[in-house]
């Protein structure tokens, strides 16, 4: 039985200062962490989110997800600035 090696989760989100001016991505995406908090908090859920950017995969949505809830303060500060 042939199987992947294990996805390490810290590499599906990144962040550089000249892109997104240093916002957190979603790694191989131009879509922000703060862009599927937006969603979340709109009421979607991570399935949903999918829907609506089928260029996605759940595995980074959720990252997002776990980014957003562990740096919450700071994200939802942005977004009100």
């Amino acid at each position: 039985m042939t199987t992947k090696a294990p996805v390490n989760i810290g590499n599906l989100i990144y962040s550089r200062p000249d892109l997104h001016s240093g916002r957190p991505c979603l790694a191989g995406t131009g879509m922000t962490v703060h862009a599927v908090a937006v969603r979340h908090m709109e009421g979607m859920s991570a399935e949903e989110i999918l829907e609506e950017y089928p260029h996605l995969d759940l595995a980074r949505i959720h990252a997002a997800l776990a980014y957003y809830f562990a740096n919450r303060e700071r994200i939802e500060g942005d977004l009100e600035a």
